[in-house]
């Protein structure tokens, strides 16, 4: 993966029952504190979502913003929230554990996507999500490892 790595301090994990707008504002809000995007990047991930879904598979979402608010990406990163309950993702009933924020400068997050792809497609992917109980096992399943 090129110089963005997943680290432990970037996964949260958060109890409870959440619709995937406050998933959607949660993890931008993560972004935000970290420096990774401005303020106005939440909209544009709200944005996104409304044109497609972001919704990976296995459990997994990806929210991100639209290429046009490229501007408002200060640093390439990721942040990540666990939600164990799951969050009811789209019209497809898609249910969603993981929540990875992205923000790309560029075209960067092409990389992030081919290393999750890997732990998408494995077949216990989602088995293995819905056991995790703390950041560090996200991570393995995340790495694709």
């Amino acid at each position: 993966m090129s110089n963005i790595q997943l680290k432990i301090e970037d996964i949260s994990i958060i109890n409870g029952f959440y619709t995937k707008q406050d998933a959607i504002k949660a993890v931008s809000e993560n972004m935000i504190k970290a420096g990774l995007v401005k303020p106005d990047y939440t909209q544009s991930m709200f944005d996104r979502d409304l044109q497609i879904s972001t919704f990976l598979g296995n459990g997994i979402a990806i929210p991100h913003g639209t290429t046009d608010k490229r501007d408002s990406v200060i640093q390439t990163g990721l942040k990540v929230i666990y939600y164990p309950d799951g969050i009811n993702w789209d019209e497809d009933n898609n249910i969603a554990y993981v929540v990875i924020g992205i923000a790309a400068k560029s075209n960067e997050h092409l990389d992030i996507l081919r290393q999750l792809t890997r732990a998408v497609i494995a077949e216990d992917t989602i088995k293995r999500i819905q056991s995790v109980k703390k950041p560090e096992e996200l991570l393995i399943i995340l790495q694709g490892n």
